[in-house]
């Protein structure tokens, strides 16, 4: 009969309708994937199988699947927002003050920071890897959360110089060394050091050329700290080679007491690093220059790379590292069971997640400042509802025909 053939194809037509009005109305959800309804046919069967003569009872409903394709990318300038390129999927841990709290996996990269410095998405924390001293060590994922309290200041205890003094400078004649009197050195240079509590000191180091031998020429530097002489001895000798290469590579050893004492760790001490200076027939100067410490600072902002590095800007002017973003991939994402909120769980078909760091193993590179779009074609969604508007049409056309075909038996 008819009927049930009909009636299969408007209950097959209604959830198509239901799938496409699904898509159309998450075509602005970020990270949203769209979705279509697969059908198969129906036929009655006995003990022997399946009638060759059969013609079939209708149709039914086999799966409504997700296409993971990805959806387009577009720039925010918000640093927490995040979009993964090609294959993979954000972490993310449900119900976080829960004991039972579990993961689950999406594409919606907006992201924040809650009251406590964790990396939120809603109520949901954000997975990865903190750091150790800047260095990320993989091992099970856990809640990313930023340093928001004040960061410990650092003692100097290293400071790398490359400088270069002119060798068309001449010895002065004026001795002993003044630093208030310029003709009694030939060029100096300074950095900034810190005590262990942050506090910022100058220390200002005075190059006074030898006499030159036939093997090279001798520089002396004298260090001094705050205006005063560091603990003797506070100077060092340079020998450069006709070349106008540093020939000795130990280091200038600098020791200070802050001046007045302000309960900072005292003396200071640190080391100067002069490998690859030079002595030529050019102005004098530090082309390079590098302190290891710094005064305490707070977080002023911070940036996500492509590998999910998170990297933190203080107020002191470091810059380290301080998590990684870790993404999951499936051997089967089509096995993912979508529980609504942009988030999927793990299943027996899609299997058990690989936590990769982006661009790593199979998973994509995460985009900072950007978010995917829903992949939903509207057009090709319009298009389908067309097609299935037509087919719920045909299908009650179906049952029409049919009920006028059973009036004319019952007429005879």
């Amino acid at each position: 009969m008819g009927f049930q053939q009909g009636l299969s194809g408007l209950n097959s037509a209604s959830s198509q309708l239901d799938t496409i009005g699904n898509n159309v109305s998450n075509a602005s959800t970020v990270g949203f994937k769209s979705s279509r309804t697969e059908f198969s046919d129906l036929f009655s069967t006995s003990f022997y199988g399946v009638a060759s003569t059969s013609a079939g009872i209708g149709s039914q409903v086999n799966a409504v699947t997700q296409s993971f394709s990805a959806g387009n990318i577009t720039p925010t300038g918000r640093s927490l927002d995040l979009a993964i390129n090609n294959n993979g999927f954000f972490i993310v841990r449900q119900n976080p003050t829960s004991s039972t709290g579990s993961l689950a996996y999406t594409r919606n990269g907006q992201f924040q920071v809650d009251k406590d410095g964790y990396i939120v998405n809603g109520n949901d924390r954000l997975q990865g890897w903190m750091a150790n001293n800047g260095v990320v060590t993989q091992g099970p994922v856990t809640d990313l959360k930023l340093q928001t309290n004040l960061i410990s200041p650092a003692a100097t205890t290293k400071v790398t110089m490359g400088v270069n003094v002119d060798s068309r400078l001449t010895t002065p004649t004026v001795t002993p060394l003044d630093p208030t009197n310029t003709k009694t050195f030939n060029w100096s240079n300074a950095a900034q050091v810190y005590d262990s509590l942050g506090n910022q000191h100058n220390l200002t180091l005075y190059y006074v050329k030898g006499t030159p031998t036939a093997t090279g020429t001798p520089w002396t530097v004298t260090a001094y700290v705050d205006g005063n002489a560091a603990t003797t001895p506070n100077t060092y000798t340079m020998n450069y080679d006709t070349s106008g290469n540093l020939t000795n590579t130990t280091p200038f050893s600098v020791t200070f007491s802050p001046t007045p004492v302000n309960g900072s760790s005292s003396p200071v001490t640190l080391t100067i690093d002069y490998t690859g200076s030079t002595q030529v027939a050019q102005a004098s100067g530090t082309p390079t220059e590098t302190v290891d410490g710094y005064a305490p600072g707070t977080l002023s902002s911070m940036n996500i790379d492509t590998h999910g590095n998170i990297m933190a800007s203080f107020s002191n002017g470091q810059n380290k590292i301080i998590g990684q973003v870790a993404l999951a991939t499936f051997t089967n994402s089509q096995g993912l069971q979508n529980e609504g909120g942009n988030r999927w769980q793990q299943t027996l078909q899609s299997g058990v997640p690989a936590y990769n760091a982006p661009g790593s193993g199979n998973a994509g590179t995460v985009q900072s400042q950007a978010l995917e779009d829903s992949n939903v074609d509207l057009t090709a969604e319009l298009v389908n509802m067309i097609t299935a508007q037509r087919f719920y049409q045909a299908n009650a056309q179906t049952i029409k025909t049919e009920d006028t075909l059973m009036q004319t038996i019952i007429n005879l």
